[in-house]
């Protein structure tokens, strides 16, 4: 094929993320005989993607994987019924299926909503798997589309206008929601919260808001492509979405008093039992993230403090410029793009 926009049309413009597709004309074709939710997909093009081939060399591009983005080896998978997402890691220490494991135990006890993940081992190899949020009758809109609905004025901070965007179409909770997102973030180092790993639910039938996504998409987290020397609770990391720093972007949070502190106890314990097992990360960077991580916390009760006292107002100064987001749900249904927040 000449394009990846091609396989788009293999496979209908079929996702799991939303309820959009291609129907050829005159095929009769019906969405109860061909979509992702109820009906079985070729497995096929994940195969290709973590490098096992087809088998017998016959290809069926029937597959959710045909328009799911982002750089890292990943697959949907039907397993025991559900539609789930199978995603590898990176770099020497494949950390990022880790950090989905264990942030998802940091927001459980925090009580804040997310998608759950699970860790398996192929070959040695980690790979975090996680169930599709997105029922037959919902979809997600990323931050990034939701951001479009209205024209950002310059004095007007990025974080502001998404809320504000949130608000004109009627979409509750969503301070609250980016509280425990950004509190979150802050904690496990998250250095990609760009504006497609999160957003909103709505209905696809009657197009209402629903509220905010589950949180999702933790992995480049926990300096997973540090080196152990490197890793430190006050090393300068990357950050998305909002400000260009942690310590810039934490004081977005107009409300910690939902943030049981000593809900974290022990966390440490969790993150050694998940990378135990590990082929990738040693005793030594295990350590070592459970040093940074404490530190994470101390500096979370410290921000948390501080609020109390400071009055912060939000400007666009230190603002994230740039961010990376993608002209469809999927990779294939648009080219990947820099564009500015002011675009």
């Amino acid at each position: 094929m000449p394009d990846p926009c091609f396989l788009l049309e293999k496979c209908l413009g079929l996702s799991l993320s939303d309820r959009y597709w291609i129907r050829p004309v005159d095929s009769g074709l019906l969405w109860e005989e061909i979509n992702f939710f109820d009906n079985p997909f070729s497995e096929d093009m994940g195969d290709i993607l973590f490098g096992k081939g087809s088998g017998n060399g016959k290809i069926s591009l029937m597959s959710p994987d045909n328009t799911s983005d982002g750089w890292l080896k990943k697959k949907w998978k039907i397993i025991d019924g559900k539609r789930c997402l199978i995603k590898g890691g990176s770099e020497a220490a494949q950390q990022e299926p880790y950090n989905e494991v264990f942030a998802s135990r940091i927001m459980t006890r925090l009580r804040i909503p997310h998608v759950p993940y699970f860790l398996i081992t192929e070959e040695n190899y980690p790979y975090s798997v996680c169930g599709d949020f997105v029922m037959q009758d919902t979809e997600l809109i990323t931050a990034w589309r939701i951001m479009q609905t209205a024209k950002k004025t310059n004095h007007v901070s990025a974080y502001r206008h998404y809320l504000d965007c949130c608000s004109r179409l009627g979409i509750d909770g969503m301070e609250e929601a980016m509280n425990r997102m950004l509190v979150l973030d802050y904690l496990i180092v998250n250095e990609d919260r760009h504006l497609n790993n999160f957003g909103v639910v709505r209905n696809a039938d009657t197009l209402e808001y629903i509220g905010a996504a589950p949180i999702y998409d933790c992995g480049t987290s926990l300096w997973f492509d540090k080196p152990s020397r490197m890793i430190s609770a006050r090393a300068k990391v990357n950050c998305k979405p909002f400000k260009n720093s942690h310590e810039e972007q934490i004081k977005l949070v107009t409300d910690f008093s939902w943030l049981d502190i000593f809900a974290l106890q022990g966390i440490e314990d969790e993150l050694r039992e998940i990378v135990r097992d590990s082929a990738f990360i040693d005793e030594a960077r295990c350590e070592a993230l459970c040093r940074g991580l404490s530190g994470r916390i101390d500096m979370l009760q410290e921000a948390a403090c501080q609020s109390v006292y400071q009055v912060f107002v939000d400007n666009t100064e230190n603002d994230v410029t740039e961010n990376i987001a993608y002209s469809g749900a999927g990779g294939p249904k648009g080219q990947e793009k820099r564009k500015s927040m002011n675009d």
